[in-house]
């Protein structure tokens, strides 16, 4: 007897549609509250708040949609067997351009072009209205349209250049895997992901923004002293223009070894008047560093990416598996795209357990910044970008819970005020 996996896929897809619909009603629930959380009332103004909540409700409304389209299509496709249908058409493109279709790798890149193109097509109403519908209403966008469909081109282009040498690889190393298959697979995006976070960037960020030197002054030396006393080796600390695109802020470091950058939005700058602010939020930053919390997620991910691989292998050969989906032949992508919908149980656990992880990391770099300092400085601070990003100051605790990687404002603050009182006791 055949396992029904194309109907259990179906019957979870939408079982984690009606339940993650039902946070987003609680959440939306909440971003209608009329008052702001007795922690932050005093502290946020009303005409923040105000603002805050406008753009949160729009946003919400926005999901809504957008998420019962998703839903919609992603059924419709797999229930309808648009995706073995696509197949057959992606080899019979192949043969009309005179190519071989018997060529595995011909026809997966065959697909991957309509898939991408249809992705593309498919998403740019909704990435159209977010940006300059939404953002723009409150605010935010920076963007022309040339800017948005010049990035998307650029985007494209990368795609098209990177996507055909690691589909490839990945091809040739599932038919000579052998029963090493796992290990190889694992390896492979091991390496690729290193060489992924040395040349991005490097070579494919400044694509799409301006990376300049932070200028001479106060704020540069203060940054250096606080690298320097934790011995953090910052060879570079640039500025990026994110205000050309959005006055969204942030900050974030990257590079390996003693080769370490750190890389400041000029929105970032441009929001915390206070430079002990801006100084305060590299503190967190650096706290994640020190604490090796980077490390932490990044041995976390290969571990997970190992586990995937060694599910796939277990599975890639299994007829019923294809069948299920309306495949007759058993090609080695759409092995690996029907995998990853039937682990989507699996994927939903674990990105709640890596939530609660990184809730508890941030709550760590907080307490290290504290230690440094910077308490009431980074409390300005999140309180400055909380204000500026108009971010939801009511949560419903279910939906942080389930979505959130980042604690909210108000748990946050309270965290480093306890941390305070128990330092008196």
């Amino acid at each position: 007897m055949a396992v029904p996996y194309l109907e259990a896929v179906l019957g979870f897809i939408v079982l984690m549609y009606i339940f993650e619909t039902y946070l987003d009603i609680r959440q939306h629930a909440a971003l209608k509250l009329p008052s702001l959380p007795k922690p932050l009332e005093g502290v946020v103004s009303e005409e923040k708040f105000g603002k805050s909540r406008a753009y949160s409700l729009d946003k919400s409304h926005f999901h809504f949609v957008h998420e019962a389209v998703t839903v919609l299509m992603d059924v419709a496709i797999l229930f309808f067997g648009v995706l073995p249908w696509f197949w057959k058409k992606s080899g019979e493109f192949v043969v009309y351009m005179g190519l071989n279709a018997e060529n595995e790798l011909i026809h997966t890149l065959s697909f991957l072009a309509g898939a991408m193109i249809w992705s593309q097509v498919t998403d740019l109403p909704f990435s159209l209205y977010s940006t300059f519908v939404i953002e723009e209403r409150h605010g935010f966008n920076k963007q022309t349209l040339w800017l948005f469909f010049r990035d998307m081109f650029k985007g494209i282009c990368l795609s098209v250049i990177l996507g055909p040498p690691i589909v490839a690889a990945i091809i040739i190393i599932v038919q000579k895997g052998g029963p090493y298959l796992a290990i190889y697979l694992w390896a492979f995006m091991f390496v690729l992901s290193i060489v992924m976070m040395t040349i991005y960037p490097i070579l494919i960020a400044p694509l799409f923004n301006k990376f300049t030197p932070l200028p001479d002054g106060e704020l540069r030396e203060k940054i250096e002293k606080l690298a320097a006393s934790l011995k953090f080796p910052l060879k570079k600390l640039f500025v990026v223009d994110g205000s050309t695109r959005s006055s969204h802020s942030n900050a974030y470091m990257y590079g390996f070894f003693n080769n370490k950058r750190i890389v400041l939005y000029d929105t970032l700058i441009q929001q915390c008047k206070n430079e002990e602010e801006v100084v305060a939020v590299i503190a967190h930053e650096l706290g994640h560093w020190k604490l090796n919390h980077t490390m932490y997620s990044f041995l976390a991910v290969q571990v997970l990416t190992f586990l995937q691989f060694g599910g796939y292998t277990l599975v890639r050969n299994s007829k019923d598996l294809f069948q299920s989906f309306g495949f007759e032949t058993q090609p080695i992508l759409i092995g690996l795209i029907i995998f990853q919908h039937t682990v989507l149980p699996l994927q939903h656990l674990v990105s709640f357990g890596l939530n609660l992880v990184s809730r508890a990391f941030e709550f760590q770099a907080d307490a290290f910044a504290k230690k440094l300092g910077y308490c009431k400085a980074l409390q300005a601070g999140l309180i400055k970008l909380q204000e500026e990003n108009l971010s939801a100051m009511n949560t419903d605790p279910w939906y942080s819970a389930y979505h959130y990687s980042h604690p909210p404002l108000v748990e946050r603050l309270s965290a480093l005020d306890d941390s305070d009182t128990k330092k008196e006791d």
